[in-house]
């Protein structure tokens, strides 16, 4: 009989010991979120870095690597979409040549953006071993790069001969598609840090 109470009584101190290990261990998502937010506190726009990849959380666990990887695919995203919206923009009625030139040029410089971000892309798929600087140095000057191509792609918005409604939607779209790459871009230096 005492081994029998000795069985239930272990069980007994197992089971509660079970429920505080399991009560006191965060949910896996929860973990990933927080990982997300505070990893997006070195960005320059830490709510736009938040709400942009906590949805992929459950890609990103906690892998510096793995969100520096899904910014840079979200900045592409972006990137993509906005060049997309402004080849249609270009070839709608009522635009000034000046302003039909300024979008073609701006589509250009998306382009060459997106080819940026998709070699970085590749590039930190790769990033791991002797070679990891080398690697991380061409990172992050394809996305500098990146940023500069969308500067200057709002710089030919600028101007009063510009239609003032088309302006503020390109600026307002190269803008953000600046801002993700700028987030990547802080993500991907933070990667590089925890590395050397």
């Amino acid at each position: 009989m005492e081994g029998c109470c000795n069985y239930n009584f272990l069980m007994t101190v197992f089971l509660i010991l079970l429920g505080f290990t399991t009560a006191a261990r965060p949910d896996s998502g929860e973990t990933n979120t927080e990982f997300i937010r505070t990893s997006c506190k070195s960005t320059t726009y830490p709510n736009l870095c938040f709400s942009s990849l906590t949805s992929r959380s459950s890609v990103i666990g906690v892998s510096p690597q793995l969100l520096a990887h899904e910014s840079l695919s979200v900045s592409i995203e972006t990137a993509q979409s906005t060049s997309a919206m402004m080849i249609k923009v270009a070839h709608s009625r009522g635009m000034t040549p000046r302003e039909v030139g300024a979008m073609q040029d701006c589509v250009e410089e998306l382009s060459d953006t997106v080819s940026e971000l998709r070699k970085s892309l590749g590039e930190m798929k790769q990033l791991r071993g002797r070679d990891f600087d080398m690697k991380m140095s061409d990172i992050q000057t394809w996305v500098s790069a990146a940023l500069t191509n969308e500067d200057t792609c709002t710089e030919g918005f600028a101007g009063k001969s510009m239609n003032g409604k088309l302006k503020t939607v390109v600026r307002g779209k190269i803008v953000e598609v600046a801002h993700m790459t700028s987030n990547a871009l802080a993500l991907i230096n933070t990667l590089d840090a925890l590395h050397g």
